[in-house]
């Protein structure tokens, strides 16, 4: 089962506006979706580039931002959301940067993608604070019912 995924701030595969990088406010942008079976009991919501760090040449995966436990009966976050305004219940994971907060784009070279994974879980996660996109992913095995992902791009103006 699939879930749609996306933004009124970018289109699929389009720019992600500098606002949402770390050349602009490094805020999320807003995101919406539909599709949640109702039978889900939470969300996760991953953003990682693969392209890092040069899309000629990736060597990993950069994670930016790590959401889990979302109520299933949320439908998107605003604009900027941040651990203050998610709903009740919802983590927030650890980065790449080893922060716990939405990273925005911020490639040092070339044009890169940017996946905005939404998954739908049987279960709620267990509680484990700051936890990373790996232990996210293994506590998740076995309890996705559905998925979906937006994809944006982003290249530095400088």
């Amino acid at each position: 089962m699939a879930l749609k995924l996306t933004s009124t701030a970018f289109a699929h595969e389009g720019t992600i506006p500098e606002i949402h990088t770390c050349e602009g406010r490094d805020i999320s942008p807003p995101l919406a979706w539909s599709g949640v079976a109702q039978h889900a009991k939470s969300l996760v919501l991953i953003v990682d580039d693969p392209d890092a760090p040069d899309p000629a040449a990736p060597r990993a995966t950069f994670v930016h931002w790590v959401l889990y436990n979302l109520p299933a009966a949320v439908s998107g976050l605003p604009e900027g959301a941040e651990a203050a305004v998610l709903p009740p219940g919802a983590r927030v994971g650890t980065n790449d940067w080893r922060r716990t907060a939405y990273g925005g784009p911020c490639p040092p070279i070339g044009r890169h993608r940017y996946f905005f994974k939404l998954y739908a879980l049987d279960a709620a996660l267990p509680e484990s604070g700051a936890a990373t996109k790996a232990a996210v992913l293994e506590a998740m095995r076995g309890h996705v019912v559905a998925e979906g992902q937006l994809v944006g791009t982003y290249q530095k103006q400088g």
